[in-house]
């Protein structure tokens, strides 16, 4: 056996207890990891708390710190208090390099512990509009009814106007259009529901049918507008189209126009 063999082999024999201690280390917070993360988000689903990743995130960083202090001083020599005074002693420059990490880590929380909004809630910030999806350390994704996924960051949903929204009001687009001046309002408003009723049924949302309001006057006669609502996982420029095609095909001379272009789709 060569002189390195040896060595290594006395370096083993020598830290073996300390090698143990930090393996043991490592299992146990990976476990403890594993096991308290899944209890922590069956508990948040069957509770008022949002389920929210931020909350288990904080659960595992508080884990394998844990585990690091207690390995510091038994395995590298390293006392916690003088680490945590280096640390200190650091922290104003390491704050100003994280300050934007900082504030959104810092406005997640204000978020989630001020309920302001959770995950499930249907909200518009910054003319995005749909579903929150998650809120994590840095961001807050929202689900789009096109699917897309919007992330924004923490920091700007504590500055920036955000209005939460009921489902009814979530899923309704309007359709303008124009009628002669010399119509009788309610033929109009039948003959209208009567043919965005029929094309819109697969995409409509169940229990809220279509509606009309009349608007006022224009030289081209009365203007009006149809509430449409679309059931989730339509897109509102689809039931905007069905019921502008069936409108414009219609052997009445109605004038539509797209009122609701300012939709997510």
């Amino acid at each position: 056996m060569g002189d390195f063999e040896v060595n290594v082999a006395q370096w083993f024999h020598a830290n073996a207890g300390r090698l143990i201690w930090l393996v043991l280390m490592i299992a146990v917070a990976f476990v403890a990891d594993r096991f308290l993360s899944r209890l922590l988000r069956k508990v948040l689903d069957n509770s008022q708390i949002p389920s929210a990743s931020i909350f288990v995130n904080l659960t595992r960083v508080l884990i394998w710190v844990a585990a690091i202090a207690m390995v510091l001083q038994p395995v590298f020599g390293i006392n916690p208090t003088t680490l945590v005074t280096a640390l200190g002693v650091g922290g104003v420059a390491l704050s100003l390099g994280l300050k934007d990490t900082i504030a959104n880590v810092i406005g997640g929380f204000g978020l989630m512990l001020g309920r302001v909004i959770q995950p499930g809630d249907l909200v518009t910030v910054q003319g995005v509009t749909g579903v929150v999806h998650d809120i994590t350390w840095r961001h807050t994704a929202v689900r789009t009814r096109g699917g897309d996924i919007m992330v924004i960051p923490n920091s700007v949903l504590n500055t920036a106007a955000l209005t939460k929204l009921a489902p009814l009001t979530e899923s309704m687009t309007k359709l303008e259009f124009t009628a002669k001046a010399s119509s009788n309002p309610d033929t109009v408003s039948r003959d209208i529901l009567g043919l965005v009723s029929k094309a819109t049924a697969d995409v409509a949302l169940e229990g809220q049918p279509p509606l009309v309001k009349f608007t006022g006057f224009s030289p081209y006669g009365i203007t009006g507008e149809v509430l449409l609502f679309a059931r989730q996982g339509v897109l509102l420029s689809t039931i905007r189209d069905k019921a502008a095609r069936a409108i414009a095909e219609s052997d009445q001379q109605y004038l539509v126009e797209d009122g609701g272009s300012s939709d997510n789709l």
